[in-house]
């Protein structure tokens, strides 16, 4: 099952218009087809009907949003944000608390969608993909250290509101989202507004993933899919070869994270000799461990 999810995650990845949405669910049918008891009560569902429930809740909340424009009938962003609210945050209840933080299912769409909480990311997700059943505009920000959604735009002179789902779709102010920014750390210019790319928006959620297994040593193996599926990729950090071969080691194949360890101090002999003797240093101690 890991295998034709892969093979369907790298193809999506690859072609003309990638789907954030079926990509991310790819990415937890790692977790959800191949740990006993993750997907809840029952028995665990195959790919496609995990694939199939999914895309089917995203288009029953799209139908709530389509009664909700008929009714309403929104006709500025701010009206637009406010309807979504109502329906997404409101009726459906979609949000999200800061334990939220702790939980990988935060990180796993079709956990986001059964449990209706999850990180900032994967609720602006959920906006997105609504929206765009419901015939409405909407588009990831990635914020630094916290994602939210422009309503609205994205073309030149386009009108848009900012909302931030995570927080129940409360509307935000350019001066709002600065301070976001600086409390992460960062200088805000206006190019933050930019809408999310969705390789990058897939790469930041598996990003999030390894970040949380990372801090958890008993979840190598969590932290090893994430990891590998950010390397299915066409654009991520060349990092990630180093950390694939130190989970390698960390999950007991000493040879084959040696061997990937090597491979990786050979790209880096060209720009950062120093780095590329320490990794080779790493690549000894991983053989060592088989005396």
């Amino acid at each position: 099952m890991t295998e034709q999810s892969r093979a369907r995650f790298r193809s999506e990845a690859r072609s003309e218009q990638p789907d954030p949405v079926l990509l991310c669910l790819l990415a937890a049918a790692e977790h959800t087809l191949t740990a006993p008891g993750a997907a809840g009560e029952g028995p665990v569902p195959t790919l496609d009907e995990l694939l199939t429930a999914c895309q089917a809740a995203l288009d029953r909340h799209a139908a709530a949003v389509r009664r909700a424009v008929a009714e309403r009938d929104p006709g500025t962003p701010e009206e637009t944000a406010a309807l979504l609210a109502a329906v997404l945050a409101g009726r459906e209840r979609f949000h999200g608390r800061q334990s939220d933080y702790r939980r990988l299912e935060s990180s796993l769409l079709p956990e986001v969608l059964r449990r209706r909480r999850g990180l900032p990311i994967m609720l602006s997700l959920v906006w997105q993909a609504v929206a765009a059943r419901a015939g409405l505009t909407v588009h990831g920000i990635a914020l630094p250290g916290h994602f939210i959604v422009a309503v609205g735009g994205p073309d030149p002179g386009d009108e848009y509101v900012l909302a931030d789902p995570f927080h129940g779709g409360r509307q935000l102010s350019s001066q709002d989202a600065a301070a976001i920014v600086v409390a992460a750390g960062q200088r805000f210019t206006p190019e933050l507004f930019t809408p999310a790319q969705p390789l990058d928006l897939v790469l930041r959620v598996l990003g999030n993933i390894r970040g949380w297994a990372a801090e958890r040593p008993e979840q190598a193996r969590t932290q090893m899919w994430a990891t590998e599926l950010s390397l299915l990729l066409p654009r991520h950090p060349a990092q990630l070869r180093l950390e694939r071969a130190e989970l390698l080691v960390r999950t007991g194949d000493f040879l084959g994270g040696a061997a990937e360890m090597e491979a990786y101090a050979r790209i880096l002999d060209a720009f950062d000799p120093d780095a590329a003797a320490r990794v080779r240093k790493e690549a000894r101690a991983a053989r060592h461990r088989l005396n």
